[in-house]
């Protein structure tokens, strides 16, 4: 089977704004990868995933709950947040061993139909470990993406320059010459 090309505006983010990614907006219409089993394999196959996880309906079902969560914690608060994040990491954990090679980290899942959806829970946590003040959503008017800013300064505002930044800058350029 061959995968098909992934069709959002925006990858390569970390895995858990990766996921929140997974829902856009093109030209006011609100676009949703995991709207099926597909686009479901897309996201995996785009995140390295899909050799591990197959892509079905149980999958997609707590990779969706799990973008739901991450979603409240990225818009909402941390106390709406907590409940559905815990419900999600609940399916896994890390088991930490000694190898040949040093000390190594294995996510476990009791249901390896959760593994995704946890993996994506888990590198949210360690986002706002590292930076949480580096988690966007993007200033763009309509856009709903959402972006871990690694600029030196950390005042990138836009998830991609050439889309939303660029019609920003339009945007004002055109205000700017009709008030002239």
């Amino acid at each position: 089977m061959s995968i098909a090309h992934d069709p959002r505006p925006l990858t390569g983010e970390p895995l858990a704004l990766d996921l929140l990614n997974t829902r856009w907006n093109r030209e006011g219409v609100t676009q949703d990868l995991l709207d099926g089993t597909e686009g479901l394999a897309v996201w995996l196959a785009s995140n390295g995933l899909a050799g591990d996880h197959a892509a079905d309906a149980e999958v997609l079902e707590h990779l969706r709950e799990a973008r739901e969560a991450l979603k409240a914690a990225v818009d909402g608060t941390p106390a709406q947040a907590a409940p559905l994040m815990d419900a999600v990491l609940e399916h896994g954990r890390i088991r930490v061993r000694l190898t040949p090679d040093g000390p190594a980290e294995e996510p476990e899942f009791a249901d390896p139909s959760w593994g995704p959806a946890w993996l994506a829970a888990r590198n949210y946590l360690e986002l706002i470990t590292r930076a949480p003040e580096r988690i966007r959503t993007c200033a763009g008017g309509t856009c709903i993406l959402h972006f871990l800013d690694t600029s030196r300064n950390g005042t990138r505002r836009w998830c991609s320059m050439a889309a939303c930044g660029n019609r920003a800058k339009a945007s004002r350029h055109y205000a700017r010459s009709k008030e002239n």
